[in-house]
């Protein structure tokens, strides 16, 4: 519970439900009333405020909860709001004007906002509550498709819907073997006209997604738990997992239970108060003019009403609107909106050009839109939506409409003109219902320079995030040449080049030396500084692992020292472990090197080591020496380079496992250990989809599965916390080593120095790297075969060398460049 500040004087405001909707309608609230009332929220779900319709994008692991989160705790702190967490409100006393939740806590109010969402439709067929029949509503849901992913192999979703499309795709991309059933004749049919459907269904099936539509829904079938969907017809499909994603239903009964109108959802009228005075609704619960509603849009609307009315305003109200439809499935464009219903007093254009994948109709009555199926190329869906809310009359530019509204006028509009060109009251965020206008009066007179700042002013783009293409067109014509989203950022003070054009230079000038870059380069200063030269100091290596001699000096304390530095000055050392596997005579140099040197603290890590703790600087040489009598070689645990390979036991052991997880773990690590990197990567292999490896979360990560090998890249779990991108599937471990290696060789090739691998896949883009990697044979080889070539200079034990006396590195600080203090 969250909660704070002096409310004795002010009205008492109790909110059942925390989404979306009650979210927006606070912040609007504390906008126009910001002391009025003293806020309460019960929410069924133990946890904060997140954004809902960006489920699927956790569903599929492209984002994290931590990303969705709208209302973080501090919020509610801020504002002086009791939250209960997981709290469901049982009853509603109208008369005592009292809430009481299943906990046992009674609140009294002044005035109570119901918000409770909606509920999903569960199928009234034999087997819909067997362990194994999920559905797909919320975070709780999508955590059990996540879990139940990691140990079935074939998932049935019933419904081809929004919700059941974003389901499909997001348990696909965890790695099931995936089957929609749609009763209809085509996907999406209350969305999509028969055409577009068509497109979606074969794009589905393109990534592997079966789909099979008039399917009737018989029975779900199985002993004890599901393994199987019956239809109709007769047929079954297996099935480990089965998602109910058939429809919603307002969830009511509270409401219904205290005595208020009900019809579909709570009957609200257009300021979305109910027949008690002291009673609204809002969001996916509420009826309004006979509407009830699922899509944000509409929802926010109700919200804004809300507010106004809590806040004293009775006038405003709330309008009906059509909304577009979008779906959350990455790589796949799809915008509808209106009527497309076929009619004697209707007639259509449409532009079709099946190579391309681009589907466009438009419906007219009486020469002006009223309906918009754009599929492949949806750019001009707010140019459309806009002709049709305005009613605007199309008879002159009737011939060139289609193709959308770069040819209107005597010549071609390029995309920023085109976006200029559109009224200031136009839709450009559709779920947060922002306008061009409050964009561009925001970008002058906060003096916004970067779509975040615009996001986070305008809340354009910050919801599906679809629109965010047509935001930044409208931000560069705004703005001119003053938007620079892509300006470079110099490496450092001492010069005005930026990473990218450093690194372009030294291969083109063939630069083999940091005294020879800064001369050539103009650097500002004469011999750089901690920022600067251990940036070229990687570089160099990269470019020329052959002839480029590293310069130890121009690294940071731990990689001058071949271990970390703690904080009372002493140093962990961490010896290498191939795929985390160790062995008794290995243990037993660890244990008598802990006791000759009277090491404090011993610690097994995260990535499948052991990590000593305190050795004094001068014990470093000789801690090395025992340890390599073992075999032990340097874990580069204080390096800009590769640390682990996290392995599970996979098929040697384990009764799930796919493939030999610990082998390919132990070859890709003997393979790639020694190579340098712009920052440190974390690597992990899984045996199956259960993931014990946690390879979802590394810079680079394989998930075993019976057909082969599926390669993920670009997680982080440190400050940043994010799921990986999955760059491919390959059917051999050949493959999967030759593709990972040239993976890395493309990012320590364009990698800026200390740019994980995620932050480098976002700024070169996740298409870009699959394209290179997975589509073109010759690059991917070529990546390969230059970084097979550096580890010929590469791979050598920085301990060994030491020991010997064949590396002359001093342990000397560098005061002058105080690397530390950079680090």
């Amino acid at each position: 519970m969250n909660g704070n500040g002096n409310n004795e004087m002010k009205e008492k405001l109790i909110i059942v439900g925390n989404g979306m909707a009650p979210g927006r309608m606070l912040e609007h609230l504390f906008e126009h009333a910001p002391d009025r009332y003293q806020v309460t929220i019960f929410n069924a779900e133990p946890r904060v405020n997140y954004d809902r319709i960006m489920l699927s994008p956790v569903l599929s692991g492209e984002k994290a909860f931590e990303e969705i989160v709208i209302h973080g705790d501090g919020w509610y702190i801020d504002h002086g709001i009791t939250l209960y967490k997981g709290h469901k409100i049982v009853e509603i006393d109208r008369e005592a004007k009292t809430v009481r939740s299943d906990h046992g806590v009674a609140e009294s109010y002044d005035k109570l906002v119901i918000a409770t969402g909606s509920v999903p439709f569960i199928l009234p067929v034999p087997g819909n509550d067997m362990p194994g029949v999920l559905t797909y509503r919320d975070l709780d849901d999508v955590d059990a498709m996540i879990l139940a992913a990691q140990s079935h192999a074939k998932a049935v979703v019933i419904g081809g819907g929004l919700l059941g499309l974003e389901a499909a795709a997001g348990l696909q991309l965890r790695g099931m073997d995936v089957t929609v059933l749609h009763l209809m004749p085509t996907l999406m049919e209350r969305q999509l006209d028969p055409a577009a459907g068509y497109l979606l269904q074969r794009a589905l099936e393109e990534r592997g997604i079966k789909v099979k539509t008039k399917a009737e829904t018989k029975a779900i079938i199985g002993k004890g738990k599901a393994e199987a969907v019956e239809l109709a017809d007769g047929s079954t499909i297996d099935a480990d997992l089965v998602v109910m994603a058939a429809g919603i239903r307002p969830n009511a009964w509270l409401a219904k239970q205290a005595g208020l109108e009900m019809g579909r959802g709570i009957v609200v009228d257009h300021g979305m108060r109910t027949e008690d005075p002291d009673i609204l609704a809002i969001g996916e619960c509420a009826e309004v003019g006979g509407h009830t509603y699922g899509l944000v849009a509409p929802l926010y609307e109700m919200a804004k009403v809300a507010a106004a009315q809590l806040a004293g305003d009775t006038e405003t109200a709330f309008v009906h609107s059509d909304t577009p439809t979008k779906l959350k499935v990455t790589g796949i464009d799809l915008f509808s909106i209106g009527d497309f219903a076929d009619g004697d007093d209707r007639e259509e254009i449409v532009l079709r050009d099946a190579t391309a994948g681009v589907y466009k109709r438009l419906i007219l009555k009486d020469n002006r839109i009223i309906g918009s199926v754009l599929y492949g190329e949806t750019a001009d869906g707010a140019w459309f939506n806009d002709l049709k809310k305005r009613e605007v009359d199309v008879s002159e530019m009737r011939d060139t409409l289609i193709f959308g509204q770069a040819y209107q006028g005597s010549a071609p509009l390029d995309p920023m003109a085109a976006v200029a060109a559109l009224p200031d009251d136009a839709e450009i965020c559709g779920c947060n219902g922002v306008c061009k206008g409050k964009i561009t009066g925001a970008i002058g007179s906060e003096g916004l320079k970067t779509l975040d700042h615009v996001r986070a002013h305008t809340k354009a783009s910050a919801s599906c995030g679809s629109c965010t293409g047509l935001v930044e067109q409208l931000i560069a014509a705004t703005l001119g040449d003053a938007y620079k989203p892509n300006e470079i950022q110099p490496v450092c003070g001492c010069t005005e080049l930026g990473h990218d054009e450093v690194r372009r230079l030294i291969k083109a000038k063939g630069l083999r030396t940091i005294p020879e870059v800064m001369q050539e380069l103009e650097w500002k200063t004469s011999c750089g500084c901690a920022k600067c030269r251990p940036a070229l100091n990687y570089y160099l290596v990269c470019d020329w692992p052959d002839e480029y001699a590293d310069d130890y000096q121009s690294r940071f304390i731990n990689e001058r020292v071949h271990a970390n530095i703690q904080k009372d000055g002493t140093y962990s050392v961490v010896p290498r472990m191939w795929g985390g596997v160790t062995n008794a005579d290995q243990l037993r140099t660890i244990a008598d090197v802990v006791d000759k040197y009277d090491i404090p603290t011993v610690k097994v890590t995260g990535g499948q080591r052991i990590d000593m703790l305190g050795i004094k600087k001068e014990d470093l040489p000789s801690v090395w020496g025992d340890l390599g009598k073992a075999g032990f070689v340097s874990g580069h645990a204080y390096a800009k380079g590769l640390r682990t390979v996290k392995t599970c036991v996979g098929t040697d052991w384990c009764r799930f496992g796919t493939q030999d997880s610990t082998g390919l773990g132990i070859r890709i690590e003997k393979f790639m250990w020694g190579s340098w990197t712009p920052a440190k990567v974390k690597m992990a292999v899984s045996g199956c989809p259960r993931n014990c490896a946690e390879a979802t979360c590394k810079d680079v990560g394989v998930i075993c599965t019976e057909a082969g090998f599926e390669i993920h890249f670009a997680g982080a779990a440190g400050l940043d916390i994010k799921g990986t991108e999955v760059l491919g599937h390959v059917e051999t471990e050949d493959e999967a080593v030759e593709h990972i290696v040239a993976l890395v060789q493309m990012y320590r090739e364009q990698g800026h120095y200390l740019e994980r691998i995620y932050k480098w896949v976002k700024r070169v883009g996740l298409d870009e790297v699959r394209q290179q990697i997975m589509e073109d044979h010759d690059k991917r080889i070529a990546f390969f075969d230059r970084f097979v070539f550096s580890q010929k200079f590469a791979q050598c034990d920085p301990w060994s060398e030491r020991v010997s006396g064949k590396d002359k590195h001093e342990f000397k600080p560098m005061a002058t460049l105080e690397l530390e203090a950079a680090e």
